[in-house]
């Protein structure tokens, strides 16, 4: 039995319910704080693609792998390195390669160990683990400063200053830089700002979490794309 309407259904309501998150986390950005209400859409938003990814394993081995244990516990595939797939592949579907090799190619590429590209996987399995035990992990707040100088005439440059420290003697656009601040003597040839970027991350999981929310729903609607003529 194919589980393609509650497929489509879980992919509209990520679709419905990512703009109440993307309105609730710029709330949190501003207030320094993560409500309740957005740990619990966070939570239900990647529980529900989690589950997209388990039906498409379902109807792929009911359908291409007949040899199946029916019984086995059966997970979407997401393994860190070759050797993992391969066992999981013998284990959980059985001649998938041999019956429907358009499936087992599109589940393989898209592991993490494939390309650097694929690494969301890794932090989206890793968050749905967390959330097993019915909460979403603690998210902490991040800055990131940059320091850019326009240069009238046209040109500029920019820094990280956790990154960078100049000494003396240093000039940018001929304006020499102060040791003490860190930043171009004021002159009337450049316009120096400072912008910072704020975000949240996921505890253990170095990613910006409205990325990464983002990242997934559009990720898992292109594996479904991909993977819908199979099943």
């Amino acid at each position: 039995m194919s589980r393609k309407t509650d497929i489509e259904a879980l992919l509209n309501r990520a679709d419905k319910t990512l703009p109440k998150i993307n309105e609730e986390y710029e709330k949190a950005l501003h207030d320094k704080t993560i409500s309740a209400d957005l740990r619990i859409d966070i939570k239900d938003y990647f529980g529900n693609l989690r589950s997209v990814l388990d039906y498409l394993a379902h109807d792929i081995v009911e359908k291409h792998c007949p040899t199946a244990n029916p019984k086995d516990i059966l997970y979407f595939p997401i393994r860190a390195d070759q050797a993992s797939f391969d066992n999981v592949k013998k284990k959980s579907y059985p001649d998938l390669q041999t019956n429907c090799k358009a499936a087992y190619d599109v589940l393989e590429a898209l592991q993490p160990f494939k390309k650097s590209e694929n690494a969301w996987l890794t932090h989206f399995n890793k968050l749905n683990n967390e959330n097993k035990h019915e909460r979403l992990v603690a998210q902490k707040r991040s800055e990131t400063k940059r320091v850019n100088v326009q240069i009238k005439g046209g040109g500029g440059v920019s820094w990280d200053p956790s990154a960078v420290k100049f000494g003396s003697g240093v000039f940018i656009g001929g304006v020499p830089v102060n040791p003490q601040t860190q930043m171009p003597n004021p002159s009337d040839t450049q316009t120096v700002t400072i912008e910072t970027w704020v975000d949240f991350q996921f505890e253990d999981i170095n990613v910006s979490a409205i990325w990464l929310t983002r990242e997934s729903l559009k990720q898992i609607k292109q594996i479904y794309n991909d993977l819908k003529s199979e099943i």
